[in-house]
């Protein structure tokens, strides 16, 4: 009988053994391999519609977490793109958890968790995960936060109460204070920075740090920053908060245009700069074109007075257009109804799109322009005789 499948011992009382074939070892392992990755990958995608997945699920199965909503003050900060588990490791780093997995755990039965916003929260130590969270999406916790708006400026405002409205430098200092008025900036150490350090060192651009270095040094930040949110991180000093401000707003300015704007035009960017403030100031919207080629034209030869209110207001920190004949006749560097020109600094914050209309202007011979209408729309005109056909528009109109 033939042993063709080697079934028969060679001799007797013993097997014959088979020789190992290695490719076919190999095979067999790694089809065990991909059984065991597909099975995996099976549980990951379950895993993902009810959790953070496998890895999630194993790491909360067992975890330390506090009770109750905690004592004291922690301040955390959520960055752009964190997540949850990213958040929780903050926070257990500070105590404010007693691990990572206590918050995801409870942020895993809270769908808001996914509308958390950077910025920094204010929170307590030796919270449960699920006060933590609880916490965290709370208005309370949101600190920091500054919202700058486009014609705002450096110094507080008198408004026509007598009372004053805080300033972007009042309101980034106030920005700083935690429920320990110890922590806080005040308003003159921020005024202070502003004045004294080094404007490079701050963040402005390079192509603003000359001429903002001869202007009046409460005055050489005016217009660098640009309007946005800016979130402020609680105690920290003046100069940090002014550098991470102004650094973010030199972006912005960039993406807005500037410095290449200016290129191939009669002005530096830190001009268009000026002539965006005064444009932001004097009008709306949909006038800023047209205004910005208002301020244009009086420039060309043979230049006019610009004759702008906003900047004889300027100095004098009051937000009204309207202007007192005594104003008007003061002299100083921002008097544009004395002084041919444009004024030394800006005037406010300059929004993106005030900014545009002073990179490009409407097209248009106006040289005059006022308020005619309540909703603040301005009426253009060629000669003085328009103009003044549309002051007594707006006088009947009573937007004058």
């Amino acid at each position: 009988m033939t042993d063709d499948l080697g079934l028969f011992a060679d001799e007797p009382g013993e097997h014959r053994r088979r020789r190992p074939d290695p490719e076919r070892f190999r095979r067999r392992k790694r089809r065990r391999w991909v059984t065991a990755l597909a099975g995996l990958f099976v549980l990951l995608l379950v895993g993902g519609g009810v959790g953070y997945g496998a890895m999630q699920i194993m790491q909360i199965g067992s975890y330390d977490d506090y009770e109750g909503a905690g004592t004291g003050t922690a301040v955390i900060e959520v960055k752009a793109g964190e997540t949850v588990s990213e958040i929780g490791s903050s926070m257990s780093e500070k105590d404010v958890v007693a691990s990572t997995s206590a918050f995801i755990a409870a942020a895993a039965e809270n769908k808001q968790i996914n509308s958390i916003q950077p910025g920094y929260y204010m929170m307590r130590k030796q919270m449960s995960g699920k006060a933590a969270v609880e916490r965290i999406l709370s208005a309370d916790a949101k600190v920091g936060r500054v919202e700058v708006r486009g014609g705002m400026r450096l110094d507080d405002q008198l408004a026509p109460d007598g009372k004053k409205t805080p300033g972007i430098l009042t309101m980034l200092a106030d920005a700083t204070c935690t429920k320990n008025k110890n922590d806080c900036t005040t308003s003159e150490q921020m005024h202070e920075a502003a004045a004294t350090a080094d404007l490079a060192s701050l963040g402005v651009p390079e192509w603003a740090v000359e001429p903002a270095s001869q202007a009046d040094p409460k005055r050489r930040l005016e217009g660098l920053i640009m309007p946005g949110i800016y979130d402020v991180k609680p105690g920290a000093a003046a100069e940090d908060v002014l550098r991470e401000v102004l650094t973010r707003s030199a972006a912005q300015m960039q993406a807005a245009g500037l410095p290449q704007a200016a290129e191939g035009t009669e002005h530096s960017p830190y001009e268009m700069l000026v002539i965006g403030s005064i444009v932001q100031s004097e009008g709306i919207t949909k006038d800023f074109p047209k205004v910005a080629r208002v301020i244009e034209n009086r420039l060309a030869p043979p230049q006019m007075r610009l004759g702008m209110d906003s900047t004889i207001n300027y100095p004098l920190d009051k937000p009204a257009l309207l202007t007192a004949p005594e104003d008007r006749e003061r002299p100083g560097p921002y008097n544009t109804y004395l002084n041919y020109g444009l004024p030394p600094t800006p005037i406010s914050t300059v929004s993106k799109e005030a900014l545009q209309a002073a990179e490009r202007p409407a097209e248009g011979d106006w040289k005059y322009f006022v308020k005619c209408q309540k909703d603040g729309t301005s009426c253009f005109g060629k000669t003085q005789a328009e103009h003044d056909a549309f002051i007594k528009q707006a006088q009947e109109n009573g937007a004058y």
